[in-house]
């Protein structure tokens, strides 16, 4: 099946460039800036579509962003620090990012006959991100066939989407994905923070997968008081 990746250049989404291209047909890598602090991603993106011999195309919706306000992730706001399941992480949402994105793109992947459309979204967004959960993936997929009716018969994939980050790690350790090669700091330094959000989740999911993290963290311990933080919050 002949399928384009929407592919932020995380540890997600090229992950599942990686999945695709060895049980598909990988044939685009779409990516979009839209404004992010963290743009460096972008690179990672074109990094994996050159390694997997995809094209790869990066669309500009920074004029959409401007708009979408209230993010840390596009505005003065700043990221929080902490472990990724915090209520204080809502403040990374980008409201309806997901929806304008996946849009985007299968209007793309009608352009280029593409039969599917794959997107990272996975177990670990569910409570954060309301454009992640599996009641708007079906919901998206059937407005899809609506909108493309007669046209075209094009898929949604999501093979994480009841999945942890953990798996995904391991998913990706069996594929030989190349985890330096990824980007996930939200902060957009010089190197992963370690501190933010997705940082914590990133550490902490290699440590429950029982795979060595390659990633060169600023702070690469705060995880465990990040996590040790939250379970005495949220004991099991």
């Amino acid at each position: 099946m002949k399928t384009l990746v929407v592919c932020s250049g995380g540890l997600d989404s090229v992950t599942l460039a990686h999945k695709i291209a060895a049980e598909e047909s990988l044939t685009h890598l779409v990516s979009f800036d839209y404004g992010q602090r963290h743009k460096k991603e972008l690179e990672y993106a074109r990094r994996c579509a050159a390694r997997l011999g995809a094209t790869h195309e990066v669309i500009d919706i920074t004029d959409i962003g401007r708009r979408l306000t209230g993010s840390a992730l596009t505005h003065g706001a700043t990221v929080p620090d902490g472990h990724y399941a915090e209520e204080t992480m809502r403040l990374t949402v980008v409201p309806n990012r997901n929806a304008i994105m996946l849009a985007i793109a299968f209007g793309v992947a009608v352009a280029k006959e593409a039969q599917a459309v794959a997107a990272a979204v996975h177990g670990g967004d569910h409570f954060i991100y309301p454009d992640c959960r599996p009641p708007f993936v079906k919901a998206f997929a059937t407005m899809q066939r609506f909108a493309l009716d007669g046209f075209a018969q094009i898929a949604l994939e999501t093979p994480f989407l009841r999945r942890s980050k953990a798996d995904i790690v391991r998913e990706g350790a069996r594929l030989g994905v190349p985890f330096e090669e990824t980007w996930s700091c939200y902060k957009g330094g010089d190197r992963h923070c370690g501190r933010c959000g997705t940082c914590v989740e990133r550490r902490e999911a290699f440590h429950l997968a029982g795979v060595d993290d390659p990633t060169v963290y600023d702070d690469p311990d705060y995880w465990l008081e990040a996590r040790r933080a939250f379970l005495a919050k949220h004991p099991a």
